[in-house]
């Protein structure tokens, strides 16, 4: 493509991004020409060469990350990493070398795949490269041609065209483009650029004039002249603020640090205080240290890491079986301890497809669901809508808007194939996004008919005449009342109303040349109402949420109106939605979002930033709130990392928000979230299950010592230091593994979210693990230990060692009291199981993994216990059947303790759910009286309209529109207002608190 345009390029260094402020794209084209130091007619091939030299390539660099060696270094001082290998060295003292080498490959394990979860994290900002194309077409030497996208530099002269991604932020010079803007600014709808629009005021997102890096031309042709590049972009400004944001602990992780710390504070606390205790009941030094090692081992779980480990991987693929893809292992129990969902709307609550579902003429309104019953008004009404398009659905692109008016047309027999349509169209007017129309002139039947739709204000206050039962007739002030009637009441169901209007010219006469010519002296044939459904799921997930005590508020770049109807359907605000748009977000303090969060009220954040929905999760967690927020697109990648819990959607969303979540749908499927809510408290409770069994058999594998130590060595020890290890080594881990596989307690939804600060380990856990079956446990073994020793003939005191005559009794005294451990562990499993429910009410033997570790305990057991090798090794000799009998009791004894203890748990009545640490909801009434005016008057106001552009607009009075602005301000001073109390007069109901649909 040659530029025949005469001119003389300036052949000056750009300014480099260190040097003077870079030119602000919206100054006058001749302006932003002189300090781009470029014309009309681009950059040469070496003046672009050189400007790289000084701007560097157009990509997102790499945030710069600590290195691999010394992230997998840090995986080896956990505390529980530490404190596992001091049990290994302890083990390998012990005499226990298998065991050693045993505890340092589960540390290896656990530090491999804790350093692979944590590189996921990493990606977000490489992920944003990807939205850069591979090619771009620029004008050089006036020449278009194709370069690398990475080669270019402000000051060339961008050539856009449909279907292209956009390359770098520009300035439009010549042409009008529909450019898709959900990936940074959230709108679902193709807004419309152009040369000829030009803003200097307002959001540099919402300039007309203005393109950005990232986003994709959608329709039309258009030249620009690139003003930024690479880090400079918009793009690149969204991704330095999602590397500014680094990921935190999650309270599982704090809290396995706690825990380890406490395992540690115990084992060294009973090690040491068994030293002068030992020397005390006669043993020697080294005897001493060696039981005071035994004690530490017993202390210390080898299992809980990797037990931990494996549970929260178990929930990972369970979670991806129902559609949810969990990038890190501790965000399973983070969701689990939700307390605040922030939603999107579009994908998430509703099914992302427009479908014309209702419309209205003068004859009253019409359902579409049954195409023979439409009336010849209806069929007019959709043959026009589809006349006055653009979209090509063979084509499998185009406006959502426009495909949903094709299919209305097809399903009424009045079907437009676009391959006709654009045969008989003579002009077209695109969307303008400043007056809210498009207008086309087509071809009918020998004479040009110009077709209409847009927001239905505008086409009413550019039509004067109606079509009634197929004759025209003036449009007078009845009529454009129950016009706007009309309108509300669709708005409110929360579909998107087009208006549609038509007028034929005179046989002969040529279409306008100009657009206020066209879109002037119109006739209305009526209204098209369109929805993207909710999807059915939705309000079955919305009421599970609530019950779980989960705060759920819309966070949307859509029409505040349309989100709030959507959420009332799906059953958000319980009663009512509170709107708080994107201006009157950003005119908040701190302290009047934190009480307008802290009011327990469901919010609908409409028209929000990325900035906005940082501020929103800051808040929140701020509030104590465990949050979890989606996104989809390159606006919310810093948001997404900044949540407990960010979520992206798998269909629709971006690379980018991909990369930046925790957690991924591949269903794009709020109820997944809440499923996955499900399975977060599950996994989360089965961790306390089974910290619960391990820390149980910790206090009959103690007691022993004591009573030896306490006994001053009259009583010979129950229970040897290699016993000991067998019972960790061999019937300890698979019970627990297990244990984090079991199925839901019933009641889990009905609970209120855990506090986040709340730790893993309470002390009602460690009350009734050694407190309850920890000490019967203990009381069951020394009881058969004694009772073994009696049989025997034994007495206080008699020596027990080798070659004496009490040397059998002894070893199966010590056989009886390791094997008593093991069948208590039995019991203690089976209770663990549950919290305050029966074993009954989740089946006894529901959980198979457990029957298998609990099969595989009694054959180690059986193994240790008559295999004459293994006698010398772990100290144990073979039992008589009366002896056996002595320790079959033991399971049931420990299970029907802990039973009981749950039968009495439940006779108390549990907490009800609630929303965690907010306040209770707001009362029915506000300070702020309902304005008489239309509610969509006065959400415009709140968006920022002035009484100006209201009166211009709606053809309301300009003292109405003083009315409604004063109003509108009044409500965005109430958000932050703290409600008034149950006694205290509170006014008239708020605007804002829009009432469900089917509600007076």
């Amino acid at each position: 493509m040659r530029i025949d345009s005469p001119g003389t390029l300036r052949q000056a260094t750009a300014r480099p991004p260190g040097g003077q402020d870079a030119p602000d794209p919206r100054e006058p084209i001749a302006l932003l020409f002189r300090d781009l130091r470029t014309s009309a007619h681009g950059l040469s091939d070496r003046e672009a060469t050189r400007r790289q030299a000084v701007y560097g390539p157009n990509t997102l660099t790499q945030r710069g990350g600590r290195r691999w060696p010394r992230a997998l270094a840090q995986q080896f001082t956990h505390p529980l990493a530490l404190l596992l290998a001091v049990a290994a060295v302890l083990a390998a003292v012990s005499g226990a070398p298998a065991l050693a080498v045993a505890i340092v490959a589960v540390i290896l394990l656990n530090a491999a795949l804790a350093f692979a979860q944590e590189q996921q994290a990493e990606k977000a900002v490489e992920a944003l490269a990807a939205f850069l194309p591979e090619q771009a077409t620029v004008i050089r030497d006036r020449v278009g041609r194709e370069v690398p996208a990475a080669s270019l530099v402000p000051g060339d002269v961008l050539v856009v065209e449909e279907g292209e991604r956009i390359s770098a932020d520009a300035r439009l010079l010549s042409g009008g483009v529909e450019v898709d803007l959900s990936a940074l600014s959230g709108e679902s709808a193709p807004v419309f650029r152009s040369a000829e629009l030009v803003d200097v005021e307002g959001s540099l997102l919402d300039a007309r004039d203005l393109l950005f890096s990232g986003t994709a031309c959608t329709g039309g042709q258009a030249q620009a002249v690139v003003t930024a590049t690479g880090m400079h972009t918009e793009l690149g400004r969204i991704a330095a603020l999602s590397r500014r944001t680094r990921r935190e602990e999650s309270p599982l992780e704090r809290e396995v640090k706690r825990a380890a710390r406490l395992i540690a504070l115990v084992a060294v606390g009973v090690g040491l205080a068994f030293l002068p205790v030992g020397l005390a009941a006669g043993l020697s030094l080294a005897a001493a240290v060696s039981f005071a090692i035994g004690l530490l081992v017993a202390n210390v779980p080898e299992g809980l890491l990797p037990t931990i480990t494996l549970s929260l991987a178990s929930g990972v693929r369970d979670l991806a079986r129902r559609g949810a893809v969990v990038k890190r292992l501790s965000a399973v129990e983070t969701l689990g301890s939700t307390t605040v969902v922030c939603t999107d709307k579009t994908g998430t609550l509703t099914e992302n497809r427009m479908l014309a579902t209702a419309v209205w003429t003068p004859g009253g309104d019409c359902a579409v669901d049954v195409p023979a019953a439409a009336p010849p008004e209806v069929r007019l009404l959709a043959a026009t809508a589809a006349a006055c398009t653009t979209a090509r659905p063979e084509a499998g692109h185009g406006d959502p808007t426009e495909l949903a008016l094709l299919d209305l047309a097809e399903r009424l027999g009045v079907a437009c194939p676009p391959e006709q349509r654009d045969t008989d169209r003579r002009a077209t007017f695109r969307f303008d996004p400043r007056i809210k129309l498009m207008t086309t002139a087509d071809s009918e039947s020998g004479t040009v008919v110009l077709h209409t739709k847009g927001a239905p204000e505008e086409v009413l206050a550019h039509a004067d005449r109606l079509l009634d039962r197929g004759s025209q007739r003036p449009l007078g002030p009845a009529d454009r009342t129950e016009v706007v009637r009309a309108v509300g009441n669709l708005a409110a169901r929360g579909l998107r109303v087009l208006g549609v209007a038509r007028r034929q010219l005179r046989p002969g006469q040529a279409p306008p040349g100009r657009r206020e010519d066209a879109e002037r002296n119109l006739c209305l044939i009526g209204l098209i109402a369109m929805a993207d459904p909710a999807r059915p799921e939705v309000a079955g997930a919305i009421t599970l949420a609530h019950r779980a005590g989960i705060t759920v508020h819309v966070v949307t770049g859509d029409n505040g109106m349309t989100a709030a109807a959507v959420a009332g359907q799906v059953g958000i605000g319980r009663g009512g939605s509170r709107i708080v748009t994107g201006t009157e977000l950003a005119a908040m303090g701190e302290r009047e979002l934190d009480t307008l969060l802290a009011r327990g009220e469901e919010v609908i954040f409409a028209r929000t930033s990325p900035e906005a929905k940082l501020r929103i999760a800051d808040a929140l967690r701020a509030e104590g709130h465990t949050v979890a927020m989606t996104g989809d697109g390159v606006n919310d990648a810093p948001a997404l990392r900044r949540a407990d819990i960010g979520v992206a959607m798998g269909r629709s969303g971006t690379d980018v928000a991909r990369e930046s979540a925790t957690m991924v749908l591949t269903d794009d499927n709020f109820a997944t979230i809440v499923a996955a809510v499900e399975a977060g408290r599950r996994t989360y409770d089965n961790i306390r299950k089974f910290i619960v069994y391990i820390f149980a058999h910790a206090v009959p594998e103690v007691a022993p010592f004591l009573v030896f130590a306490l006994a001053g060595g009259a009583v010979p020890l129950p229970l040897t230091v290699m016993q000991i290890l067998a019972v960790d080594l061999g019937t300890d881990t698979l019970p627990a593994l297990a244990l984090g596989r079991e199925r839901a307690e019933p009641g889990l939804m009905d609970r209120p979210p855990r506090p986040r600060g709340e730790r893993v380990i309470q002390r009602s856990m460690l009350a009734r693990a050694w407190g309850l079956l920890g000490l019967v446990s203990a009381l069951l073994v020394m009881g058969g230990f004694l009772l073994t020793l009696a049989l025997g003939d034994w007495h206080p005191g008699d020596p027990t060692g080798p070659g004496t005559a009490l040397h059998l009794t002894y070893q199966q005294a010590t056989t009886v009291t390791w094997l008593g451990i093991v069948a208590c562990q039995i019991g203690t499993a089976f209770a663990a199981r549950t919290e305050r429910a029966s074993l009954r009410s989740v089946g006894v033997l529901s959980n198979r993994q457990l029957l298998v570790g609990i099969g595989f305990s009694l054959a180690f057991a059986a193994t240790v216990v008559y295999v004459p090798l293994l006698h010398d090794v772990f100290g144990t000799a073979a039992l008589s059947p009366a002896q056996l009998a002595v320790v079959a009791p033991f399971p049931f004894v420990v299970w029907g303790a802990d039973e009981l203890r749950r039968a009495l748990v439940r006779r108390r009545p549990a907490a009800p759910a609630g929303p965690a640490g907010t306040a209770p909801a707001a009362p029915a009434h506000a300070p702020v009286a309902v304005s008489a005016h239309h509610p969509v008057a006065v959400l415009l106001a709140r968006h920022g309209w002035s009484a100006h552009r209201l009166h211009h607009v709606l053809g309301v009075t300009e003292h109405a529109a003083e009315e409604i602005v004063s109003h509108a301000r009044q409500v965005a001073a109430e958000h932050g207002r703290r409600p008034p109390g149950p006694g205290r007069p509170g006014g008239a109901r708020d605007v804002s608190r829009r009432p469900r649909p089917g509600r007076p």
